[in-house]
């Protein structure tokens, strides 16, 4: 491969309450909201208010972060599994019941096929990396009539995160919106998206098993093969 060609990864690490929390192979833009992003997902905040600091280091990429200790105590007591994921960036295992996954009150708006195709072209043409590469994901955030936040990252999990704390970072809510992404949904997306009351997720791929359970028990839709002629929708029933 020319070197031209070659996306940028680096690992940038992240320190909460004095404590290694993770190690993301990442692209190294929209590193704030990244961090915001996971915070977010893993339950240590729900607002970008309950970060009470976020420093970045000055001599490599890495941030120390603080936010309330009963909370950090708490997220911390849960049986949670970090792992690193080939592709996806740094993942937690999703053990124990659906009980726990959080469940939206108002059931999903699903857009047509012709708006869910035209909101995934503004998002390919904004994705330059992943349009020219072809070894990027892309992520956004649509209100259903344009892209609010968008966000490319060799790991389809860091997009995500990245446009979720984008949005947070803005000090709006990511409740009720539509999320798109140009991977695979799998299932720590999926519980990404829950917990952050999304009301449908859509890509251009399918879904793994385990996202269309956590999909069903967060009330939530997804939307396989949105861009084709065929798009499924899950939960079925």
């Amino acid at each position: 491969m020319n070197a031209l060609d070659a996306v940028d990864e680096v690992p940038v690490w992240l320190e909460v309450n004095g404590a290694p929390a993770v190690t993301w192979m990442c692209t190294p833009e929209q590193l704030p909201e990244l961090v915001v992003g996971w915070l977010h997902g893993e339950g240590y905040i729900d607002a970008k208010t309950d970060v009470r600091s976020m420093r970045p280091c000055a001599k490599e990429p890495g941030f120390w972060v603080e936010i309330d200790a009963d909370r950090y105590a708490a997220v911390e007591a849960t049986e949670r599994r970090r792992v690193l994921a080939s592709g996806c960036g740094a993942v937690t295992t999703i053990l124990g019941s659906m009980s726990a996954v959080p469940r939206r009150t108002a059931p999903p708006t699903i857009p047509d096929l012709a708006t869910t195709r035209l909101l995934f072209k503004e998002l390919f043409a904004r994705g330059e990396r992943y349009q020219s590469t072809g070894g990027i994901h892309a992520a956004a955030l649509t209100d259903g009539t344009s892209l609010l936040t968008h966000a490319e990252d060799i790991g389809r999990h860091n997009a995500v995160d990245k446009v979720i704390g984008a949005r947070l970072i803005a000090g709006e809510r990511p409740d009720d919106l539509m999320l798109l992404v140009t991977g695979r949904i799998s299932g720590e997306l999926a519980y990404k998206a829950a917990r952050a009351r999304i009301a449908v997720v859509a890509t251009p791929s399918v879904p793994s098993s385990i996202a269309t359970e956590i999909a069903r028990a967060a009330g939530m839709a997804l939307i396989g093969r949105a861009v084709s002629g065929s798009p499924q929708l899950w939960p079925t029933g």
